[in-house]
Formats: structure tokens, sequence, C-alpha cells
């Protein structure tokens, strides 16, 4: 990155820090410990100096935002935690906010690894039949939306250059298969539907997408998808706790990291865990 593009970025970025504190310049100069006339120069197109670090660190801690973001080495500004609902209701032929961006920060992670911690079974693996008996308290019109969220998460995993990990507890896979817990009352048929859907997609997206299972007697790990090194989105049940600080995005993915490695079943063997499951089953 060039000395020019970093320049424009600090005062396109310095300038929406501005805007968005509400404050004059002179108020934000005081909040920030910046003498005014340093601050109108950083904010002078004609400007060709770099801000000291000293400058860099007050606007980041006075203002939550990350110094990454200020030089444009990052796209996620505010270090802060957002509360996002999921929709439970909307109108037909329209998508749930949750999941319009949801699927949107998909998008955007391209190019760098996705890892996720479903509150079931991953979504992206799920059968109509399963989406539907989880939504059915949710209103009419919730399913369809579910389904086709599921649909596009399946189609973000097999397009070209997505990298997927996912982490589930074996007792949790195990308790799908009996049909225990949250589970009861779904159909054995549906159940085994599902299992075979769940072989085959994880075969078939192997590596780009690669499932461990952890002993839940040993791990506990909430519902959360970390969004490469962008954000991360806590599921909290029927709402979201959305953080893109880069120290909140590190620490959930070491204890990913930690889900890993303390993995009992490897991705490769997941699928004939299932079938295995699927057999017992069936008696």
């Amino acid at each position: 990155m060039d000395r020019r593009h970093t320049l424009d970025n600090f005062r396109s970025r310095l300038e929406e820090v501005v805007r968005r504190s509400k404050q004059s310049r002179g108020a934000f100069s005081e909040s920030t410990s910046i003498d005014r006339s340093t601050l109108s120069q950083l904010l002078s197109p004609a400007n060709r100096r770099l801000p000291r670090a000293e400058t860099l660190v007050a606007v980041a801690e006075t203002h939550q935002v990350s110094v990454d973001w200020l030089l444009g080495l990052t796209n996620t500004g505010p270090m802060q935690a957002e509360m996002m609902h999921e929709q439970t209701a909307f109108a037909p032929g329209t998508k749930a906010e949750s999941d319009e961006r949801l699927l949107q920060w998909f998008g955007e992670a391209v190019g760098y690894k996705v890892r996720y911690v479903p509150a079931t079974i991953p979504d992206l693996l799920k059968t109509d039949d399963v989406i539907r008996f989880e939504s059915a308290d949710l209103g009419a019109s919730r399913p369809a939306q579910s389904i086709e969220t599921a649909a596009a998460r399946l189609a973000w995993t097999r397009a070209p250059e997505t990298e997927m990990e996912c982490c589930s507890s074996i007792q949790g896979v195990r308790s799908f298969a009996k049909g225990e817990g949250v589970w009861a009352g779904l159909p054995a048929a549906q159940r085994h539907a599902q299992l075979d859907q769940m072989i085959a997609i994880s075969r078939e997206l192997y590596p780009a997408f690669r499932w461990f299972l952890y002993d839940g007697r040993q791990r506990y790990a909430a519902p959360v998808t970390v969004f490469g090194h962008l954000r991360a989105a806590l599921y909290l049940g029927q709402l979201y706790l959305v953080l893109t600080s880069t120290e909140h995005v590190r620490t959930l993915s070491r204890h990913f990291d930690d889900l890993i490695r303390s993995a009992v079943v490897q991705p490769p063997d997941v699928p004939d865990l299932l079938v295995g499951l699927r057999r017992a089953s069936r008696r």
C-alpha cells in the first residue's frame, strides 16, 4: 500500500469518526487532546504527513476504533458489540434483516476462513423437514425463510475460494440420531433422511468444509460464526451479539482452535461415524 493511498484512507476514516462523534472540530480536538490546527491539517486533502503514533492511539482509544482501521489495513471500524435481533416474522417475499446481514458477511468472507459452531446441527446440512420441525413455533413464514437461508449458506460453501471449519459436540450428533432431547418428536424417517444428507454433503464438500466433533463433557462452545478476521456473531437465541474488535475476533478464533485441537472425531472420519449412527438408529 503506497503512502498516498494510506493518507487518503486515514483522512477519509478520520472524517467518518468526526462525523459519527457528532462533535464540532473544536470539541473533537478537546476530546482527543489533539491540537485543533493539527486536526485541521490531518483532514486537509493537501496533507502529505502521516499522523504521529500518539495521535492515532488517542483517536482509537477515545472513539473506539482500531488503529488498523484508521490506516486502512482492515475494513472493520467501531470496536463495539452490536445486538442484532433475529427476525421471527416478516412480510412475504422479503428477507429477514438478520439473514440478509449474515449472508452479506459470508459474501465478504470469501477468501477467508469461516469458523462455525452451530446451535444444533450445521444449517447448511439441514433438510427442509428438519428446518420445518425446528421452526414450527416461530410463525408460518419462518420455515420458508430458514430453508432459503440454509440453501444460500450451502451455495456459499460450494463456491470457489471458500473455506469453513465447523465444530459440534459428538453428544449433540448422537442425540439427533437417537431422536433425544430437542429432537424428540421428529419422525424417524426424517432423522434418517437428515443423516443421509449430512453424510453426502460432508463427503462432497471436504476439505473446503471440515466438520470436527469434540467431547461435550470436556469442552463447551456457544453458537458462534467467526467471519475471517472481520467479525464474529454469537447466537444468543433470536438475538445475535456481533463483535468487530480485532481482539474479540482473535480471542474467539483461539477458542475455536482449542475445540479443533481437542476434537475426538476428525473431518475425514465424520461421514463414517454418521453411517454407524444411521445404522444403529434403524434397529
